[in-house]
């Protein structure tokens, strides 16, 4: 199993490494860019270094600035420490900061605009609203002094003029997933645009979303864990990960579910950082009931009652991945009938509206079927079903590829599908019998 954040009990050293390891490896800062920091209890500030590979940190890297300035490490703390500071003088709620260059919030940097984060269901609760910052010198006391004006109204991420990002929380779990879901949202109007024009959504939807944490099943009295109801746990655990290694799903957005026995199955909870999933966070479903004490996903009605309707669904991911949201926030056509393999695993994915995954709605367990294997959900996720869970994820990545050919192609020229003939030839060839 990876070793996953633990902001309670992890050394700041440990969690300043593993995070920046999370944001070099998916692409969100350079070797020399970015910085990240957290305050203990005793005020001391634990930061990441200067002149240090951001691909290679160790825990050993990090230094501490003490309260009374002195400075203990192997390194020289990052150049940036000035507006560290000065974020945590003037919010003693803020216990962890996250500076970097992501590129898609470099973009809106540059162009001085800020992302419209109603763009996708989770992004405005996670990120709220956003504050700007003029430019001034890096690692300035200027700098510093408008950035923490800024936080002095409340912002806990804020856009840097021609500089990138900066974003607070209550701790590393925290920060991490406002930065990622701020990213996120960035890319996908990027990408949206590339398409056509994205559409938000007003926020009587998103609190209609917010809302639909699940009414609360009954608790079991009484929780078995056999070895194979272990396994899927362990199956879950491995998928999500994966994905969140891939960028195929965020921090803060999420769901896989597993059919284990008869129509009972196993769940993501609500609101538990998908980086950090761990065995014991997975929500076992039985005989409509829930596992004590746990909060399974807001989607847990719609599983159930996909589960319910197809027997031949033994898994789905429901699911943030940036290409296919592109298409989900714009209601451009998602045409996979772009490659052979594309078709044969998704064939046509239809496109609907914002609400209809809530509970009370049977429109997606009535439109999934062998032929409709997916289903794209308007400013909010892509669901994909399967047998096995491997073959679910296969798909996933198989549409999330499909959408970024689309995207990429859409500057080149008009894209020419596979023609119906073409597509009956593979139907027969690979579909029947």
């Amino acid at each position: 199993m990876k070793e996953v954040l633990n902001s309670r009990l992890m050394h700041p050293r440990d969690q300043i490494a593993m995070i920046m390891g999370r944001i070099y490896k998916r692409g969100l800062t350079t070797t020399s860019g970015g910085n990240i920091s957290i305050i203990d209890d005793s005020g001391d500030i634990w930061i990441s270094p200067a002149g240090v590979d951001k691909g290679s940190l160790h825990p050993s890297d990090i230094v501490c600035v003490k309260k009374d300035g002195n400075i203990v490490g192997n390194h020289r703390p990052s150049s940036e420490f000035p507006f560290h500071k000065a974020i945590y003088e003037i919010r003693p709620d803020i216990k962890a900061i996250i500076h970097a260059h992501p590129p898609a919030l470099v973009s809106f940097s540059i162009v001085r605009e800020i992302p419209n984060t109603n763009v996708i269901s989770q992004a405005k609760h996670v990120c709220g609203p956003i504050g700007y910052a003029e430019y001034e010198l890096p690692g300035s006391v200027a700098l510093g002094a408008k950035i923490a004006k800024e936080f002095t109204k409340g912002f806990n991420a804020v856009i840097m003029e021609n500089h990138g990002t900066v974003v607070g929380g209550t701790n590393m779990l925290d920060t991490f997933q406002r930065f990622e879901t701020l990213e996120f949202s960035a890319r996908t109007l990027l990408y949206g645009k590339l398409l056509g024009e994205p559409s938000y959504l007003a926020d009587e939807e998103i609190d209609a979303f917010r809302k639909q944490i699940p009414h609360l099943l009954p608790e079991m009295e009484e929780v078995s864990y056999p070895s194979d109801e272990r396994e899927k746990r362990q199956e879950i655990c491995q998928i999500v990960h994966r994905a969140c290694n891939h960028g195929l799903m965020i921090s803060s957005y999420g769901t896989v579910s597993v059919r284990w026995r008869g129509n009972d199955f196993l769940i993501t909870p609500t609101d538990v950082p998908r980086w950090d999933l761990q065995i014991n966070d997975i929500v076992q479903i039985k005989d409509g009931k829930r596992e004590p004490g746990k909060m399974p996903s807001r989607t847990t009605y719609l599983h159930q009652e996909i589960y319910a309707r197809h027997p031949e669904i033994n898994s789905i991911i429901l699911t943030q991945s940036p290409y296919l949201m592109a298409f989900a926030v714009t209601g451009a056509a998602f045409n996979v009938r772009t490659i052979p393999e594309s078709w044969i695993f998704l064939q046509d994915v239809p496109a609907l509206p914002f609400g209809i995954q809530f509970k009370g709605r049977t429109e997606i367990p009535e439109i999934l079927s062998q032929n409709n294997p997916a289903v794209m959900i308007r400013n909010d996720s892509v669901l994909v079903t399967g047998d096995k869970l491997l073959q679910t994820f296969d798909r996933l990545e198989v549409a999330e590829f499909s959408a970024k050919s689309l995207v990429m192609c859409a500057p080149i020229g008009k894209m020419v599908p596979i023609s119906n003939e073409q597509v009956e030839e593979l139907r027969s060839v690979f579909l029947r019998g």
